[in-house]
């Protein structure tokens, strides 16, 4: 077989962080393995996509993305579908044109042989697997961006909870975590990141079956030298007393909780199945931000959930205005196959909820102004990132709101951390100044 260091592989990645951080992962491995990453497909002798199928738009998203590249790329080179769509939907991914060879969420440190087992017999490779009972998590490689500011580490993968609309659960299998020797193996070749993202398919799950909690994970980055640390996406019912009260005294921790509530409407969320109520969410809020003082507090939102009917809606919105969320995620429901919700009676037409969405977008929009006011005057520190204007140097504070600042010319602060006095708003932006001597 010809020498791999004269291939080249082209990803394209799907859908959420946690996925951006395997198909990292992917290029790596691949990296390692004698492969050089290219974001030329004319150039590839292979196309990885990395497939989401959260929504049936993202999964035709990817379709769409198959037959644009094979049209790009080399007629000899091979496709592999990875991802959540592979192993949610086997069959279905098996008969898409002009793929190669699939691999689902599992086994990724496979794909150098299967690569290599597809260039010596070019014969198409089914390489998915279904999830059996107690699946350890699969640690690869860490990937990493020299043109980013941050870096995300993956750190648990799969769900238990099973809510009626999601296919996750199928595509991720249960719940299983990275050990604390591999995350601190993994942060020492982060050190040189002046912040890190740790994130999950069900993030506040981390530990489950054990004795750790997402804590020890954070402590765990502190302990490194890591100065800043966020948490990715979360769910509720993981946030208790405890936990919350230990990622307060870890100073290096970021107060952001992007905390998904799917509905405001108590019927709603038991339709989901999502085993919590508007009070209980309402509570936890406010512990937050009682324990984290001026923190933000973002959140996912559906609309047009079978059934959901406009009173429903109203509740909804009411809700969002009690909890002021600095910022929402709005995405409109979109039946999946194999779950609870697809087969429910009332399915909303696609119209209701593009006008629910817009709704929803609106006061999301009035919120996360309010929230930026309320910013204004006090003072925190801002990490610099690329500077895609010459005359405003932009980065994120510790609540991951955007700031700008003006900048001199020839200046530039990329990667370093500047306090900076909020002065006001410019754009959905936070507008400051730098402090000297803070």
């Amino acid at each position: 077989m010809e020498n791999l260091k004269n291939l080249n592989a082209f990803l394209q990645n799907f859908g959420c962080k946690v996925n951006a951080t395997e198909t990292e992962s992917i290029a790596a491995l691949l990296k390692q393995d004698g492969w050089t990453i290219t974001d030329q497909p004319e150039t590839a002798d292979a196309v990885i996509l990395n497939s989401c199928t959260v929504t049936a738009s993202g999964d035709q998203r990817m379709l769409q993305a198959v037959r644009k590249l094979r049209v790009k790329a080399p007629p000899n080179a091979v496709f592999l579908l990875t991802g959540c769509y592979v192993q949610a939907f086997p069959e279905d991914a098996a008969n898409i044109p002009g793929i190669d060879l699939v691999l689902g969420t599992k086994n990724r440190m496979q794909i150098p042989a299967l690569l290599r087992n597809f260039l010596d017999a070019g014969e198409f490779i089914n390489a998915y697997e279904p999830f059996a009972s107690g699946e350890m998590f699969e640690s690869l490689p860490q990937g990493s961006d020299p043109t980013h500011t941050r870096a995300f580490l993956k750190i648990q993968d799969g769900c238990n909870r099973f809510c009626s609309y999601c296919i996750i659960p199928y595509a991720r299998g249960r719940c299983r975590s990275l050990g604390l020797p591999e995350i601190a193996k993994k942060a020492e070749q982060l050190k040189h990141y002046p912040e890190v993202v740790l994130c999950g398919i069900n993030l506040a799950c981390y530990g489950m079956g054990t004795e750790l909690s997402i804590v020890d994970a954070v402590k765990c980055l502190a302990d490194a030298g890591i100065p800043r640390i966020r948490l990715g996406s979360l769910e509720p019912d993981g946030l208790t007393n405890a936990v919350l009260k230990g990622l307060q005294e870890i100073p290096a921790f970021m107060p952001h909780f992007h905390i998904s509530v799917q509905s405001g409407c108590d019927r709603i969320l038991e339709a989901m199945h999502r085993n919590y109520t508007c009070a209980d969410y309402e509570t936890l809020i406010l512990k937050i931000r009682k324990l984290f003082p001026g923190c933000a507090v973002t959140t996912d939102l559906m609309t047009g959930f079978p059934g959901e009917t406009e009173q429903e809606f109203c509740e909804t919105l009411e809700f969002v205005k009690k909890i002021q969320f600095s910022q929402i995620h709005i995405f409109r429901y979109s039946p999946r196959p194999g779950t609870f919700a697809a087969g429910m009676p009332e399915q909303i037409p696609e119209s209701v909820k593009k006008n629910r969405a817009e709704q929803l977008n609106q006061l999301s929009g009035q919120l996360h102004e309010n929230y930026l006011k309320s910013c204004i005057g006090k003072i925190f520190y801002v990490l610099w990132e690329r500077q895609k204007h010459p005359d405003y140097h932009t980065g994120h504070a510790e609540n991951y709101m955007l700031v700008e600042v003006p900048a001199n010319p020839g200046e530039h602060f990329r990667g370093e951390i500047h306090p900076v006095k909020i002065t006001g708003i410019r754009d959905g932006k936070l507008t400051g100044e730098q402090i000297s001597n803070y």
